[in-house]
Parts: structure tokens; C-alpha cells; sequence
């Protein structure tokens, strides 16, 4: 077991993190090695069964054909993880990873920010269109919808044919339905527009995060993870307050056309600056295969159902519930402030209450210089402490900030405001509070998914994100009602309780996360050989005594 060898000798030897990190890969690349070995030993064996349709769909299944970068992996993959081998990370140099770090990281920007911009011009849209303020609610509550929706469309888009080419696509798409929206000529047509718009967009947040998993080592994604969040949440708290300017002095379409100009620069700069990422492109596996072999097996790639899957690991899940009530507490206090504040503090115009969205900016721009480092940083302490690196590890670092930090400030936001106790300056010390310790959050949640299923990477992020954003998209659903009918006091209080069950969560996933994986993956590549002990003797209806045996086998090697 050569990755338990080095991690007794990495609890003596390692005193700093370059230690630390060299460690880590050292142990990434005997695992990786090892991995390979495996997979020859299936190919080999394969090579002697006679080619008919099941015996193709069977090496289809067990092995690949075609390197994509420098190295393969199966397409239906037993285990939860795919080693990666550590030279692949090295590929790139530093100043690149940098540019496409930033470049990914405006990227994810686009969507979120245009999730908000239009709610500080409600009232202004509602009047255009000869409609209500809750009607176009409504469409910001579907615009998220759909962005919890289109990710086990993008995920699985982006495994199978790379990140470039789905990121331009779905780019050139955003910026033609970015257009079409700042032209609509009736409720209708933005209507339309602007859920086309959220489908398109996501795309940028489930491939940026991909690419993160794509070039950087597990013990830099954290860092890495913390600027990409920076993205994807000031996006939301900046959107509104640059709405509201555009609506004090002029036309609210001009938001749209800001939003075409940004989304064309991110589509340019993806085009001339970011490469092809992947580690294996799962479309390199069909070479070979007549159309009709090609088109079942992609139908079984793209399927959706494979993202939702992944919900069966317990830790997936109770992860995606954590991210999920973060998200769910972000939209319920940004959604209503310019009704809660404004009559509040008698504030009279959006560019006034625009402002409030600041504070909460401030807080996740500050966290991105500190939450991802300090992700990192606790792993690489407690692979001093261990010897050994284990995922689950880099979730302590969320616990203070999803348990008490967040909770404090969102109850004390809540009351005070229902109250009208504290005034302007606590509601923006607690809205800034509150949206720095998210950035301590988001990106330990998001890079603990990436450790534990690396290698499918998009497909990981795209059930995150469906999850979170679905959740986003009820907030931003009953948040006005809710408050109308039980005020922000109480309703805050909700959000409290949410997010104290996303702590329980996570704690559960440090606990008993590995275990969890084990499990699964042990009934994974039991059901595997068995299927395949079935296929290679047909007329047996009940399992051999040596089947049986190398399931058990299997089980205790797995576990």
C-alpha cells in the first residue's frame, strides 16, 4: 500500500507546506500509478472475448481508447474517485493558471449578477410592461429555477466534450439572449429571454469550477475555489446597486446591454486564452464505434439522471444541503431590501437603496483574500496532524462561520430591522458580517466535492448547484409573502434554523464522510463483478460459489 507508506512517513518528515504539498503528491501519483496498472490488467484481458454487441458494450464500459491529455479513465467509473496523475497538474505554468483563473472567475460573474440586476428596476419593468411588481418577482424566482435546472444538462455536456467548447457555445448563446432581453417588446419576450438567459449562464459556474479541479492541486483549490466564489457572490450583491444607478438616470435596457458587453468580453478572452483543461474527454472512449454503438453511449453519457445519482452518496447530499442554505439565506436577504429598508429608513430612490447591497459586496470581495487560504490551510494542518490528506478534513474550516457566525448576523439583521432598533450602521455591520464568512464557506463546501469525486468534476458541481439554486429560487419565490404575512423578524429566524441544519450537515459529512464513500463504492464494484460474472455465463441463474467469494472479496479490499 504505497499511499499509506508515504503518509507514515510524511507524519514524521513534513514540517511546512511545501512539504505538505509535496506529500500530497507523491501520494496522488502512487495512487494514480497503481489505478493504471488496474486498468491495463481489464484491457488486456478484454482483448480475447469475441467482438459481438455485448462484449463491445462490455470493454466499452471497463476500458477507454484514446488519451485526451495525458492520461484515460474508465466512462462509467466504480469507484467515487478518479486518480489523476499529479505530473498532469504541472502542465500549465503559473501565469497561465493565473489568467484563466481570472478569466473563469469573470466569467462566473455574468449569470448571478444578472440574477439581481433587474430588482432594484422592478417597479420600472413592472410599469413598461403594464404589469405588477410580483409578476416580475416571478421571473427573477424562475430565473433561478432555471439555473437549478440547466446543470445536469451543462455537467454531463462538459465531461463528455471538454470545457472550451461548451463554455464558447453556451457564451455566444449568452450574449445573443442578453440582446434579445434589453429588445423585448412585451412581458412575453422578456419573459423568455430571461430564462434562456439563466439556462445559458450557469454553464460559466459549473466549467469554472471544473477547470479549478482541472489545474490545480487539491491542496491550492481552496484558494483557487475562494477567488471563482468572489464571482459568483458579488455578483449578486453588486448587481442591484448598479441596477440602481442605471434606473436613477436612465433606462433600465441599458442593463442588458451592459450585461451583452461583459458576456461578449468573456466569450473573446475564453476564446483566444483558455485551452482545453479536461483531464479525458469521455467522447475520445467512442472512437471506433459504429454510429448506432456511438449514439447509445452517448445517450447514456448525457443522461441527467446521471448527475442525480451522485445524490446517493449520504455526503454529496448533506453538502449540497449545506451550500443550499447558505444560497437560501443569500436571495431572502438580498431579494427584499429595497421593500424592507427603503420604507424603513425612508429612503426614495433605488440609487439609495442600491446602496445597502453594498455591504454584503464588501464582505465577500474581503473573504476572497482570506476564506480559500484559510480552506488550504486547514488541510495542510491536519495533514500534519494525520500524516495523510482526507477530504472531509477541509470542512472544519466552514463549521464556525455556517454554525455561529452567519446565524448571529442573519437573527440580529432580522430583529433589529423589524424592530427598528440599531439603525443604518448594525444593519450594515451584519449584512457585511454575514457575507464575509459565506466566502469561509462556499469554498471549503465547493472544493470538498471536488476531493472526494475528482475527475468528474463537472458532473459534481452541475448537483451542487442544481440543488443550491433550486433553493435560491424558493427564496426568492416566498421571501416578499412571507414577510408581508410574518414579518422579517420571524422570517429571518427560519433562515436561522436553515442554516443551523446546513452546520448539522456538514458536521455529519466530517463524521462520517468516508465511511459513506467506502460503502458506496464498495457496492459499486460489487454489483460490477457481478454483473460482469452474468454476462460471462449466461445460463447460470444463480451466483457461482466463486462469484460470491470475489464479491466478498471485493467488499473487504474496497472497505
Amino acid at each position: 500500500m504505497p499511499e499509506l507508506n508515504t503518509a507514515a512517513r510524511s507524519s514524521h518528515e513534513l514540517l511546512d507546506d511545501e512539504k505538505v504539498d509535496h506529500a500530497a503528491r507523491r501520494s496522488s501519483s502512487s495512487s494514480s500509478h497503481d489505478s493504471t496498472s488496474s486498468r491495463c490488467n481489464h484491457s488486456s484481458s478484454g482483448d480475447d472475448d469475441d467482438i459481438d454487441d455485448v462484449d463491445r458494450q462490455e470493454r466499452l464500459e471497463r476500458c477507454s481508447t484514446k488519451h485526451s491529455a495525458m492520461g484515460d479513465a474508465p466512462i462509467q467509473p466504480i469507484d467515487s474517485v478518479i486518480e489523476i496523475p499529479d505530473v498532469f497538474y504541472d502542465r500549465l505554468p503559473r501565469h497561465r493558471k493565473t489568467i484563466i483563473l481570472v478569466l473563469i472567475s469573470f466569467s462566473a460573474f455574468l449569470s448571478p449578477v444578472s440574477s439581481t440586476s433587474v430588482l432594484a428596476a422592478t417597479p420600472e419593468v413592472a410599469r413598461e410592461y403594464s404589469t405588477t411588481g410580483s409578476i416580475v418577482n416571478l421571473v427573477n424566482a424562475l430565473y433561478l429555477l432555471f439555473m437549478g435546472l440547466s446543470p445536469v444538462f451543462w455537467g454531463p455536456l462538459s465531461q463528455v466534450y471538454g470545457r472550451r467548447p461548451i463554455s464558447l457555445i453556451t457564451g455566444g448563446g449568452f450574449v445573443l439572449t442578453s440582446i434579445a432581453t434589453a429588445l423585448s417588446p412585451n412581458l412575453g419576450a422578456f419573459f423568455f429571454f430571461r430564462l434562456f438567459t439563466a439556462f445559458l449562464g450557469t454553464s460559466f459556474l459549473l466549467n469554472g469550477a471544473a477547470v479549478i479541479s482541472d489545474i490545480y492541486r487539491p491542496t491550492e483549490r481552496g484558494t483557487a475555489t475562494g477567488w471563482f466564489m468572489s464571482g459568483t457572490l458579488i455578483g449578486p450583491a453588486f448587481g442591484p446597486f448598479l441596477g440602481g444607478l442605471i434606473v436613477t438616470y436612465t433606462s433600465w435596457r441599458v442593463i442588458f446591454w451592459l450585461q451583452t458587453g461583459l458576456a461578449g468580453i468573456a466569450t473573446i478572452g475564453i476564446f483566444f486564452l483558455m485551452p482545453e483543461t479536461i483531464f479525458h474527454k469521455k467522447i475520445d472512449d467512442l472512437e471506433g464505434y459504429s454510429g448506432r454503438e456511438k449514439g447509445r453511449a452517448l445517450l447514456s453519457m448525457l443522461n441527467p439522471w446521471g448527475v442525480l445519482k451522485l445524490f446517493e452518496y449520504p455526503n454529496f447530499l448533506l453538502t449540497g444541503f449545506a451550500s443550499a442554505s447558505l444560497v437560501w439565506n443569500m436571495y431572502s436577504i438580498l431579494t427584499p431590501i429595497r421593500y424592507v429598508l427603503n420604507p424603513r429608513y425612508h429612503l426614495t430612490s433605488p440609487l439609495q437603496g442600491g446602496l445597502f447591497y453594498l455591504a454584503p459586496g464588501f464582505g465577500y470581495l474581503t473573504g476572497t483574500f482570506i476564506g480559500g487560504r484559510y480552506a488550504d490551510y486547514i488541510v495542510k494542518l491536519y495533514i500534519r496532524k494525520r500524516g495523510v490528506r482526507i477530504p472531509e478534513d477541509r470542512l472544519y474550516s466552514a463549521l464556525p462561520f455556517i454554525g455561529i457566525v452567519i446565524p448571529g448576523s442573519v437573527i440580529i439583521y432580522g430583529w433589529c430591522v423589524e424592530k427598528d432598533a440599531g439603525g443604518i450602521p448594525l444593519t450594515v455591520i451584519v449584512l457585511f458580517l454575514q457575507g464575509l464568512a459565506q466566502l469561509f464557506c462556499f469554498p471549503s463546501l465547493n472544493t470538498y466535492c471536488l476531493d472526494v469525486m475528482s475527475g468528474r468534476g463537472a458532473e459534481v458541481i452541475a448537483g451542487n448547484y442544481a440543488m443550491r439554486y433550486l433553493f435560491g429560487c424558493l427564496a426568492t419565490a416566498v421571501v416578499l409573502p412571507a414577510i408581508q404575512t410574518i414579518g422579517v423578524g420571524w422570517f429571518s429566524t427560519i433562515s436561522t434554523f436553515f442554516l443551523l441544519g446546513g452546520t448539522v450537515c456538514t458536521y455529519l459529512s466530517i463524521r462520517y464522510g468516508k465511511q459513506w464513500r467506502d460503502t458506496i463504492d464498495a457496492k459499486h464494484k460489487a454489483k460490477k463483478l457481478q454483473d460482469l460474472e452474468k454476462k460471462s455465463n449466461p445460463d447460470s441463474q444463480v451466483p457461482t460459489e466463486k462469484s460470491t467469494k470475489r464479491n466478498e472479496i471485493a467488499n473487504v479490499s474496497e472497505l
